[in-house]
């Protein structure tokens, strides 16, 4: 409802406010005349009526004509035509090209996808407050440049698909591993970012975005063996893979192996294949580590950075043993020290040599960054079990 106001009215603050009115006018009404047949229609209606009247009563108009308040009335259904979706309309108004790349996708998130700041700034491995700012200067930018909120015309579509990417593999990556609160996944948004993804690879079936949708897919289909019945974290190693969702991986698979017949593939394709020989594997200890790693290195090439360095570690130090993946991760820690997986990961390859000092500490750290509940009394059980 939101991204629809947002394209009606083309003003973010105006659409926040104009759905605020309209849950209000709801509660008011709903319990004496009933539900409407189509809440959301109604809702979005009563959002456009509202915001009529705050901008005639701000005089940011002369007039409004009657056909023009008919016409902002009129109920449409944009999901008969992927291309229509204000959602993702509303993804690529908000990674204009005009906008620089971090505020593309700190808007996305926030406005679109819902997440809190202090949920974006961890994904950016960022200051909240970093990120309120870029915010704000790129709705005030959209505003002032009048920035249309449209979906680009063939010709401009491949220049705004990287951004658009970007946004949908934070969005997953959230709801995936959820940065803080009491369950380690946040379903609805990897939902969501399945579902676009989905229409983004109707509208454009490119490698990237073949191999993002590939990747969310693979990942999705192990989602309920990551948690136990308690709701605790469950590492891939003893997981319970006939709980895995195997017409996921199954069209995953399908997907990757697709966009890889490209030649034109990318970091995207890469993790998707990665996590692809993770699905092949009937068993942990049958997981082709050799093949993961030799994919991490065609990962560090076309897309360096420490995040990457650290998994490819961890994959190392399962083919070639925690002493051969220790120094690396050291080299790591300084440029990740506010990221709590690093030092987890550090701790973990410690624990394993036998330096229980080392874990000890490592883990304290990583236990002082984790936001999440689930992740917490995981290492707090690592840590119980090295005393």
């Amino acid at each position: 409802m939101f991204a629809t106001l947002v394209r009606l009215l083309g003003d973010f603050d105006l659409a926040e406010e104009a759905l605020a009115e309209a849950f209000r006018a709801a509660l008011e009404q709903w319990p004496k005349e009933g539900v409407p047949d189509n809440p959301r229609a109604w809702l979005v209606s009563a959002g456009r009526f509202k915001a009529i009247d705050r901008i005639r009563r701000e005089q940011r108009f002369v007039q409004v004509e009657p056909e023009q308040l008919e016409e902002i009335a009129a109920d449409e259904t944009p999901e008969k035509d992927a291309i229509e979706d204000d959602r993702l309309r509303l993804i690529f108004t908000c990674c204009h090209p005009a906008l620089a790349p971090d505020a593309q996708v700190a808007l996305t998130l926030r406005e679109v996808c819902g997440l809190k700041t202090e949920e974006i700034a961890h994904a950016f491995l960022t200051p909240a407050p970093t990120l309120a700012q870029r915010i704000v200067r790129a709705k005030s930018k959209i505003r002032d440049a009048r920035i249309p909120y449209e979906v680009p015309g063939p010709k401009e579509l491949p220049e705004r698909l990287d951004a658009v990417l970007r946004v949908l593999y934070l969005v997953y990556n959230e709801g995936y591993s959820a940065s803080s609160g009491d369950a380690v996944t946040r379903a609805e948004l990897s939902q969501e970012a399945i579902r676009v993804g989905r229409l983004l690879v109707q509208l454009l079936p490119e490698p990237e975005a073949m191999g993002l949708l590939a990747l969310m897919l693979l990942q999705e289909s192990r989602r309920e063996a990551r948690t136990s019945e308690t709701g605790d974290l469950v590492l891939l190693e003893h997981q319970d893979r006939k709980r895995w969702d195997r017409a996921l991986i199954a069209e995953g698979t399908r997907l990757v192996e697709q966009a890889l017949a490209t030649r034109r593939f990318g970091p995207y394709c890469i993790q998707a294949a990665i996590s692809a020989v993770h699905a092949e594997a009937q068993t942990y200890e049958m997981t082709d580590w050799a093949q993961i790693v030799a994919l991490y290195d065609v990962l560090t090439e076309i897309d360096p950075s420490p995040v990457v360095s650290l998994n490819r570690a961890v994959a190392l130090s399962m083919r070639d043993g925690p002493a051969a993946a220790l120094p690396l991760v050291e080299g790591l820690i300084r440029y990740l020290s506010e990221y709590h997986l690093a030092h987890a990961v550090r701790a973990d390859l410690h624990r394993r040599l036998g330096n229980q000092a080392e874990a000890r500490a490592s883990y304290k750290k990583a236990l002082s960054l984790a936001k999440q509940a689930p992740e917490r009394r995981f290492l707090e059980k690592r840590l119980a079990e090295l005393a």
